[in-house]
């Protein structure tokens, strides 16, 4: 079953394609979309996020109802973003700025969340090449910490260290935390560090620990643009069981987007039966407190 980061990404595509033109009006129809998804009880929400819709359902606007929080909600739902507005430069900074603030406002979610929306931005454009990626990343005005991350990066791909073992240099031995440059830091490193191979970039990042739901989101969307859905083991799209955004809505929701990119059609959300959303994560709830609880018990 997927997390909390693919709901995410789900309703920002599905408010690109209702408001693709209008940061303010994406703004808008994304936090109504927000406002529901807790609604329908999900099992993650960071607090932030949760702090940020709590103030949207008791009336504060869109543009203030963030909270000040480095946390990895913007990151996580701004690769699709990236990937929307591929060499549109002018609009890509606007719409990531709106889908940050909506919920967090400290400046360095925002430039997480721009990190892999231009990262995401530029897989597409380069044809699916990463080549000159980090070089170009380093030249943006960033942060001095954000910075300082990514020239560290930069000496460990060339070093060739394992993902876990960058993870190590960043005080990260005890797993990722929810800090969001930590998170965009290693889902980079292990895109970078395999970019041939999706199973071992992925692998690489989730043996770090700690946030891996997060790190494996960020990274499995930037692989996944790098390699296409062929390029992800086929076995791990058997095994997903989802109920009502299943695999195939899912599909049909990237071609209505990539149809919109490419033609400029206007072809509208995707329908589906949102009320089972509240079954579907009383379920996935049940099972994650069940697992968590069997991992208390002997044999550990």
């Amino acid at each position: 079953m997927t997390s909390d980061d693919t709901d995410h990404a789900f309703l920002v595509a599905q408010a690109l394609l209702q408001h693709p033109d209008d940061p303010e009006q994406f703004q808008r129809c994304l936090a109504w979309k927000l406002k529901f998804w807790l609604a329908s009880l999900p099992a993650g929400v960071g607090l932030a996020t949760l702090k940020s819709i709590l103030k949207l359902w008791l009336g504060f606007p869109p543009h203030k109802s963030g909270v000040f929080s480095a946390g990895n909600g913007p990151a996580m739902r701004s690769a699709i973003l990236g990937a929307f507005f591929a060499g549109r430069p002018d609009q890509l900074g606007p719409f990531v700025r709106v889908c940050t603030r909506l919920t967090h406002t400290d400046p360095r979610a925002e430039q997480a969340a721009l990190a892999i929306a231009q990262a995401a931005a530029w897989i597409v454009t380069h044809q699916r090449s990463i080549a000159g990626l980090l070089d170009w990343l380093c030249q943006q005005d960033v942060d001095p910490e954000w910075r300082v991350i990514l020239e560290r990066m930069a000496t460990a791909l060339q070093a060739g260290r394992p993902t876990p073992d960058f993870a190590a240099e960043l005080g990260l031995k005890k797993g990722v935390t929810g800090y969001c440059y930590h998170t965009v830091a290693v889902a980079l490193f292990a895109c970078l560090r395999h970019p041939d191979d999706f199973r071992r970039s992925l692998e690489g990042a989730l043996d770090c620990g700690g946030d891996t739901d997060t790190v494996g989101a960020i990274l499995g969307a930037l692989a996944g643009l790098i390699h296409g859905p062929q390029g992800i083991p086929q076995e791990w799209i058997n095994g997903l069981i989802e109920w009502p955004r299943t695999p195939v809505l899912l599909e049909r929701l990237a071609g209505r987007l990539a149809a919109h990119q490419a033609g400029g059609e206007k072809p509208g959300p995707v329908s589906y039966f949102w009320p089972g959303l509240i079954l579907r994560n009383l379920v996935f709830l049940v099972l994650v407190l069940g697992h968590g609880f069997r991992r208390l018990a002997p044999p550990y």
